[in-house]
C-alpha cells in the first residue's frame, strides 16, 4: 500500500508528535508499505509566533497538489492542523479523496494560555477541520470522551508506543546529583506548567531535560534547578534512567510520550490526574496521580521500577503502527 502522511511537525523539532510519526513511518516501511512523508522540508518557512523552533510552511498548496497527483497514494493521513495539513485537506476534498486525521495537541487549551480565545471557538474550528476526515485518530479513551463531548463523531483509537531497547533501566550513577532526583523531560514552554514542578517541595535535586522559550525565565526564577538542555538518543535515555522519578506537570497534553519512555527506564511518573497521564499511569503501580503534585512525587518514590518496565513492554511501536494501519485500511474500504 502507498501511504502519504502530511505533517507540519517534523525534524528538527523535538516533541512527541515528531517521534510518533518517525516511528510509525519506519514501522510501516518494515511492514512492506511505501510511505511518503510530506513535511516542511521542501518549503520556505517562517517561525511560528512564540514557538520559533516550529517552522510554518509558506504557500504549500501547489506542491501538495503535485505530490498528491504524482505519488497517487492508496491512503492519506493528515497529522497536523498547520499550513501543510490545511493544504492537503483542501486538495483531498477538491479531488474527492478520502483521508484520515489525528489529534495530537490540545490547541484550544494551549491557545488559552496565551490569549483569551473562547474554547468553544477553537473547538469549533478543530471540529470543522477533522470533521471532513473519515476518521480522526486519538491516543486514549479519555481524549476520545473529551472530543465526543465537544461534538466530534468520527473518532478512532491509535495507541502510542515506546522503544524499549533504547529506553531501559540503566546505571543510576550516571547522574552525580543529590538524591532523590526528580526530572522533567520536554519543552520548556508555558503550556507545560513547569512552574508546578519547580515549586513543589522536594528534598533532593530537580533536573530539567529539554529547552524552549521559557528556559531563561525558569533559570532565573529557579536557580537551584539543573537545566540539562535537549538530550537525544542514548544520552537522553541515560539521563532519564538515572532519575528516581519523572514529574509530568502538564494539564493539557493528549498523551505524553515521555511517560512511557520513563516507565520503560524503570522510572515511576508523578502527574496530575488529567487527560494524558490518567490513561497512561496506573496510580500506585507505575507512578502516582494526585491533585497535589508534591504529594504525587513522594508517593511515586515508593513505586516498584519493575512494574513500570513491565507496563512499557506491553506498548511497542509495531503494535501502535498496526492499529494506525488498520484505521487506514478500514478507511480505504469505507
Amino acid at each position: 500500500m502507498k501511504i502519504l502522511i502530511a505533517t507540519d511537525a517534523w525534524l528538527p523539532q523535538t516533541n512527541g508528535v515528531v517521534q510518533t510519526l518517525r516511528q510509525t513511518s519506519q514501522c510501516l516501511r518494515v511492514a512492506g508499505h511505501e510511505v511518503e512523508m510530506l513535511t516542511p522540508e521542501p518549503f520556505h518557512t517562517v517561525p511560528c509566533p512564540s514557538y520559533p523552533e516550529i517552522r510554518l510552511s509558506l504557500l504549500p498548496a501547489r506542491y501538495v497538489r503535485q505530490r498528491l497527483r504524482e505519488f497517487a497514494p492508496d491512503a492519506i493521513h493528515i497529522a497536523t492542523e498547520g499550513p501543510i495539513g490545511f493544504a492537503m485537506r483542501r486538495a483531498c476534498l477538491a479531488a474527492g479523496l478520502k483521508f484520515t486525521t489525528s489529534y495530537h495537541t490540545q490547541f484550544p487549551e494551549y491557545m488559552r494560555t496565551r490569549a483569551p480565545i473562547p474554547l468553544n471557538w477553537s473547538y469549533a474550528a478543530l471540529r470543522w477541520f477533522h470533521g471532513a476526515a473519515e476518521r480522526c485518530m486519538v491516543s486514549t479513551p479519555t481524549m476520545e470522551g473529551l472530543l465526543r463531548g465537544r461534538g466530534f463523531t468520527n473518532i478512532a483509537r491509535w495507541q502510542r508506543g515506546v522503544d524499549t531497547d533504547l529506553f531501559r533501566p540503566r546505571d543510576k550513577a550516571f547522574l552525580n546529583l543529590p538524591r532523590p532526583i526528580a526530572c522533567y523531560v520536554g519543552r520548556l514552554a508555558v503550556e507545560k506548567n513547569i512552574d508546578a514542578f519547580l515549586e513543589m517541595p522536594w528534598a533532593g535535586s530537580k533536573l530539567l531535560i529539554g529547552d524552549g522559550p521559557e528556559r531563561a525565565r525558569l533559570q532565573q526564577q529557579y536557580p537551584a534547578a539543573v537545566f540539562a538542555g535537549f538530550r537525544f538518543g542514548e544520552d537522553l535515555a541515560c539521563h532519564l534512567a538515572a532519575a528516581d522519578i519523572m514529574v509530568f506537570p502538564s494539564l493539557t497534553d493528549t498523551f505524553g510520550l515521555v511517560n512511557l519512555e520513563a516507565m520503560a527506564c524503570g522510572v515511576p511518573v508523578a502527574a496530575f490526574p488529567v487527560t494524558g497521564p490518567i490513561d497512561v499511569i496506573d496510580d500506585g503501580i507505575t507512578g502516582a496521580l494526585d491533585t497535589d503534585l508534591g504529594r504525587a512525587a513522594q508517593r511515586a518514590l515508593a513505586v516498584d521500577p519493575q512494574a513500570c518496565r513491565d507496563r512499557a513492554l506491553r506498548s511497542d511501536w509495531h503494535a501502535s503502527t498496526r492499529q494506525f494501519a488498520a484505521n487506514l485500511f478500514n478507511n480505504r474500504a469505507a
